[in-house]
């Protein structure tokens, strides 16, 4: 199968070998470059039943539209197809999908069963090998849901070539904004990962910030002015019912995040001039002072074992990255080149932490190892901040905006091997990320 690793990043640097993790024929090891992303093919799926037809067009479409967007893949076109496939029972015939090189194959059909729910089948193949890759699945739900039966269908596809984890059947929580530069609404909202299915979860009455989804995505904190101070929330997505986080009285909290068990919550209190990092219980409200120091302390982000936090402060003079306990102490400095680093976020595979920077009137996204070595800045522009991962820790979403009385912000994911830099689309300016996990 040596024909995909035309579709792999050069990622000797950044990614683990897959071999080691898991067997199987396209468990390979990263470490070539891309030559050309893998041709494939998706005809529509056929329509077991009348009433499916239209879905099975649609269900193909956001298939290529995941498995596309990635820069790994790239699509045939339908006029190129010399087979036709018109029966999901029927054999393949894969001289005629060779012919037209398509390395990868994905057939499916779809129906609509006697109670209204839609069921969606699907198979892939190697063409160049004559097999099936693993085996096909069926996937039943509503008919409302086909796109995230889609989105289901694409993460296993991905997931079997190139043997990561998927990422497509996930959501991303952002600030929606609109009006004038200075003097913008903001409220939440929530959407696919791919822009499809926004729902506003607060109304734009007062300035929101930093949105985070709770590790089981069902909750969110996020930094809210309503009372004129900031002062953090927590936020419902099922019924959008929120609680206030109580803290102490005269203080100002914010940049919260989560913590990998869903109970602890990590964030930053300012008193008397003074801003450190507290972590709190949410079950019992109780808060632990995690810093002490003359210097800012924010932006905190733990490592997916819990065990470690990084985050920002400037106690060397100018905002840099730190790591410590997440119970408090010393804490060591990882970042080192020139410039000022900001609102680190730990990969969910552990091994890496993206960051914001600034330099040289810049700004940029980066990533790094956890002893600050092998910096890799991938975006540049006039204003990237931001950083939150998709799921599988390959992909980084953040927030760009554009120069001038009328520039507005909008989302841009980017690769970790710093390609396949693109737009996400919102029908309004955007801010502010943060990808969920996968759904169950």
């Amino acid at each position: 199968m040596k024909r995909f690793l035309t579709l792999l990043m050069a990622l000797t640097l950044l990614a683990a070998p897959l071999a080691a993790q898991s067997p199987g024929p396209l468990r390979i090891e990263i470490d070539e470059g891309v030559i050309e992303p893998l041709p494939y093919a998706v005809p529509d799926f056929v329509a077991d039943t009348g009433a499916a037809a239209e879905l099975g067009r649609n269900i193909a479409r956001v298939i290529a539209a995941d498995l596309s967007g990635t820069g790994l893949f790239r699509e045939l076109p339908s006029e190129a197809f010399i087979s036709q496939i018109t029966s999901f029972s029927s054999p393949v015939q894969f001289a005629d999908w060779k012919a037209i090189n398509a390395q990868a194959l994905i057939t499916g059909a779809v129906s609509v069963d006697a109670a209204g729910k839609l069921v969606v089948r699907f198979r892939v193949y190697d063409v160049f090998a004559g097999q099936e890759l693993g085996q096909g699945l069926q996937l039943v739900g509503t008919q409302d849901g086909w796109r995230r039966m889609a989105h289901k269908v694409a993460d296993q596809v991905y997931s079997r070539i190139t043997g990561e984890g998927g990422y497509f059947d996930s959501r991303v929580v952002f600030v929606a904004e609109s009006g004038p530069k200075d003097a913008r609404s903001k409220r939440l909202a929530i959407m696919d990962y791919d822009g499809a299915n926004v729902k506003y979860l607060t109304d734009s009455s007062s300035i929101v910030l930093a949105p985070r989804f709770s590790p089981t995505g069902d909750r969110i904190l996020y930094t809210s002015y309503e009372t004129g101070e900031p002062r953090i929330y927590e936020l419902n997505i099922g019924n959008v019912s929120r609680r206030v986080l109580q803290t102490q009285a005269g203080t100002m909290s914010f940049a919260p995040r989560f913590g990998p068990d869903g109970q602890t919550v990590i964030f930053s209190q300012t008193q008397g001039g003074n801003t450190d990092l507290f972590s709190m219980n949410l079950a019992t409200g109780s808060s632990t002072r995690l810093t002490s120091a003359p210097s800012i302390e924010t932006a905190p982000s733990f490592s997916p074992d819990g065990r470690q936090i990084v985050f920002e402060s400037d106690r060397s003079g100018t905002p840099q990255l730190y790591v410590m306990s997440s119970g408090g102490g010393e804490a060591r400095r990882i970042s080192f080149g020139q410039g000022r680093y900001g609102t680190p976020v730990w990969s969910p595979r552990g091994d890496l932490v993206a960051f914001t920077k600034q330099s040289k009137g810049r700004f940029h996204i980066g990533v790094m190892r956890l002893d600050g070595s092998e910096e890799r800045l991938l975006t540049a522009s006039f204003l990237d901040e931001g950083p939150t991962w998709a799921p599988n820790g390959r992909v980084i979403m953040f927030t760009r905006e554009t120069q001038g009385a009328s520039g507005r912000a909008s989302l841009y994911s980017v690769d970790i091997s710093g390609r396949n830099l693109k737009p996400v689309p919102t029908d309004t300016g955007a801010s502010d990320p943060a990808w969920s996990p996968l759904q169950n």
